[in-house]
């Protein structure tokens, strides 16, 4: 079951809060959490707030415990940006933007995870077969003096 929390323009922009997601991506949701609180970065607090957020939705509204969550994924989109100008000289003008951010966390539970990654034997049987000819076909190689 996937929980999702979505914050909507944050006012920092995306590729800085990026950082900062790609840092706690593959975490466990403590480590993820004490991690954020010790990034001196600012864009740690708008995610840690997401965070909590989620884990508060899937305790609440799905009846989840947090022992049992994981972080899904993270998704730091675009918001809408602020156009802004900076008087220059001669009566020019230089405009640019003030960019936002929208964060999208996405928290499963770990049976979920677990259910979801089942290995196929036949597959791995096939793929057993295929490293045996390969060494096989390494072994005639090294006995007729292969590659010299």
């Amino acid at each position: 079951m996937e929980i999702r929390a979505i914050s909507k323009s944050v006012r920092v922009s995306p590729r800085k809060v990026r950082l900062v997601a790609d840092a706690i991506r593959h975490l466990s949701i403590e480590e993820a959490l004490k991690l954020l609180e010790a990034t001196p970065k600012r864009a740690a607090r708008p995610l840690t707030k997401t965070l909590q957020s989620a884990i508060a939705n899937a305790i609440n509204n799905a009846k989840l415990e947090k022992s049992d969550l994981v972080i899904g994924s993270i998704m730091v989109n675009q918001s809408q940006a602020l156009k802004r100008f900076r008087p220059s000289t001669r009566g020019r003008i230089h405009p640019y933007k003030k960019r936002g951010s929208t964060i999208t966390i996405v928290v499963k539970s770990v049976s979920a995870v677990v259910s979801s990654v089942k290995p196929d034997v036949e597959e791995a049987v096939i793929v057993e077969k295929s490293a045996e000819k390969k060494l096989a076909l390494a072994k005639k190689t090294a006995e007729k003096g292969g590659n010299k």
